[in-house]
C-alpha cells in the first residue's frame, strides 16, 4: 500500500506523543491507581468522564438492529454507551413496537438518538417509479413515530444502484471491506435496471421526496440527516450519484430552503475515500456545515487511502489523523452522535463486540483529549 504524507505525519505525531511528559505522567497515574483501594478510586470520579455525558458534548453511540438482544444492550452499557442508532425493519411503522424497544433500552440507561427506516430507500422513491407516494407515506408515518417518542434524528441516503465493496481483505490481520474502482468497472459493474438514470433525474426524485417529507419532519421536530454516496463515484451500475462532493450537499441544502431540520450524517470515511475530488476536505466540511449546526451525526471511521482503491480500517490504522478530526468537531461545538462504522472483524469476533469496544475506546480517548485541549 502506498504511503501518504498525512499518514506519515500521523505516525510521527503518535511517536512524539508517546514520549511526551504528559503521557509519562499519565502512565504513572495509572500505576498509582493500580495500588489505590477500590473505594478510594470510586469516591473520586474522573471529571473528563463526567464531561463525556454533558448534553453539549459528542454523543458516543453505536448502531443496533431493532431485533437487538438484551445481551447486546448490556454490552453497550458495559462499554459506557448511552446512545444508539436503531436500524429498523418493519417495526419502524409500528409506534408501539418502537416504544417497547425504547423502554427496553432505557432499562440499560440507553436512549435512541436516531432511527433508520428503509422505506426511504425504496426504488420507487429513488428512481421516480409508479407507487412512490405510498412508500413516501410510510416514511412520513415513521417520522411522526420518531417525533412522538422524542427521537431527534432520522438518517437516510439516496444512492440506488450502489455497490459498496468489491472484495474483503486482511489488513493488519483483521477482515475488512475493500473497494477497487478498476476491478468494479472491469469485473462487477452492470446495468441493474432496464435503463440508465441521469443526474438530473436523481435530483428531481430527491427534490420530490424532500418536498414531501421535510415538512413532516419539521412538524414532528425530527432532523433529517443525509449520508454522502459511498463510495463517492459519480455513476455506478447505470445510475448517477449526486452526493459525491461538496456541490451536491450545497445543492441539497438549497432544496431544503434553510430548514433547520435538514442536515448531514457526515461520514468521515466516505469523505476520505474521495480525497481531493470532494471539493472540500473533511476539516473544511466540518467548519462549514458543523459551525452552522448542520451536522447531526458523524460516522467516525478511517480508510487506507483515497480512490481509486481503498479498504476500510480501524480509526488508528488509516491515512487520516482522526484526532485532528475530533478536535475540529469540538472546535465547532458539534454535539451530535459519533458512531463507529463498518467495523472490521477481529479474530473470533463474529458479533463484532470486540471490534466495537476497540473502536469506542479509541474514539473516547480522542474525545477526552480534544475536550481537554479545546475546552
Amino acid at each position: 500500500m502506498a504511503d501518504y504524507p498525512q499518514r506519515e505525519e500521523f505516525r510521527r505525531q503518535r511517536r512524539d506523543f508517546l514520549t511526551t511528559p504528559l503521557v509519562a505522567g499519565a502512565a504513572g497515574m495509572l500505576l498509582a491507581a493500580r495500588h489505590t483501594p477500590q473505594v478510594a478510586r470510586a469516591s473520586a470520579p474522573d471529571k473528563r468522564a463526567i464531561d463525556e455525558y454533558d448534553p453539549g458534548n459528542v454523543k458516543l453511540a453505536h448502531a443496533i438492529s431493532d431485533r437487538a438482544r438484551d445481551d447486546d444492550m448490556l454490552f453497550l452499557k458495559q462499554i459506557g454507551l448511552r446512545w444508539v442508532r436503531v436500524n429498523f425493519g418493519e417495526s419502524g411503522s409500528d409506534l408501539d413496537a418502537i416504544r417497547r424497544l425504547q423502554k427496553r433500552l432505557e432499562g440499560f440507561g440507553i436512549k435512541i438518538y436516531s432511527g433508520v427506516y428503509p422505506a426511504y430507500s425504496s426504488l420507487k422513491i429513488q428512481l421516480g417509479l409508479a407507487g412512490r407516494d405510498q412508500d413516501i407515506e410510510r416514511y412520513q408515518a415513521f417520522l411522526r413515530n420518531l417525533g412522538q417518542l422524542g427521537v431527534p434524528v432520522a438518517p437516510y441516503d439516496f444512492h440506488p444502484g450502489n455497490t459498496y465493496a468489491t472484495t474483503h481483505i486482511r489488513s493488519r490481520g483483521y477482515l475488512t471491506r475493500q473497494f477497487d474502482l478498476q476491478a468494479f468497472r472491469q469485473k462487477m459493474e452492470k446495468q441493474q435496471f432496464e435503463r440508465e438514470y441521469s443526474a438530473d433525474e436523481i435530483w428531481n426524485n430527491y427534490e420530490y421526496f424532500m418536498k414531501a417529507v421535510l415538512p413532516v419532519a419539521e412538524e414532528a421536530d425530527v432532523r433529517m440527516a443525509l449520508h454522502p454516496d459511498d463510495p463517492p463515484v459519480a455513476k455506478m451500475n447505470g445510475v448517477a450519484k449526486v452526493f459525491t462532493h461538496y456541490d451536491g450537499y450545497h445543492r441539497a441544502e438549497q432544496i431544503a430552503a434553510g430548514s433547520r431540520h435538514w442536515g448531514l450524517t457526515f461520514c468521515i470515511g466516505t469523505w476520505l475515500e474521495g480525497g481531493a475530488r470532494m471539493g472540500k476536505d473533511v476539516f473544511q466540511m466540518i467548519r462549514d456545515f458543523g459551525s452552522r449546526g448542520k451536522i447531526f451525526g458523524v460516522h467516525f471511521r478511517n480508510v487506507s487511502s483515497p480512490l481509486p482503491k481503498f479498504h476500510e480500517t480501524f480509526p488508528d490504522d488509516g491515512y487520516q489523523d482522526m484526532y485532528q478530526v475530533m478536535k475540529t468537531l469540538r472546535e465547532v461545538r458539534f454535539s451530535g452522535s459519533a458512531i463507529p462504522d463498518h467495523i472490521p472483524q477481529l479474530a473470533g469476533d463474529a458479533d463484532r463486540h470486540a471490534g466495537t469496544a476497540y473502536c469506542i475506546a479509541s474514539i473516547r480517548a480522542l474525545l477526552r483529549q480534544a475536550n481537554a485541549e479545546v475546552g
